[in-house]
């Protein structure tokens, strides 16, 4: 089973605190980060994983009325944002939240770990049985 593990991190005026940060916590929080994805790839279970760009840099985009895109944004007064993801290949959804739970403990700017929180979905290969 596949599930989307995406790592939220607290908001500001559009950018993420981590750039406020010493730059040896920044390089240690990168670490953790390069080292839990190669544990994840040697398992055979991270299916792939980003990190995205500044909130400040998101838009909201819907189709007009003549189906030419229309945005929204930015929105950087959020309380939170999306900072990256993994999609990993798990047997079960415990072992999804564990490898969250990990993911959750990076370091923080003092060294210890933020605990932030990574929400945890599965990830969808198609309508349920029930509606096909």
């Amino acid at each position: 089973m596949k599930y989307i593990l995406m790592m939220h991190v607290p908001g500001g005026k559009g950018d993420y605190a981590i750039m406020n940060w010493p730059k040896e916590a920044i390089q240690a929080h990168i670490k953790f980060m390069i080292d839990l994805n190669r544990k994840l790839s040697e398992a055979g279970e991270l299916a792939g994983a980003e990190g995205l760009s500044a909130p400040s840099q998101a838009k909201v985009v819907r189709a007009g009325k003549d189906g030419a895109p229309v945005t929204d944004g930015v929105f950087p007064e959020s309380k939170e944002f999306l900072a990256g993801y993994w999609i990993v290949d798990v047997d079960s959804a415990e072992r999804a939240y564990r490898i969250a739970a990990d993911a959750s403990a990076a370091p923080g700017p003092d060294g210890k770990p933020l605990n932030m929180p990574i929400e945890v979905r599965e990830v969808m290969s198609g309508p349920p049985p029930e509606f096909l």
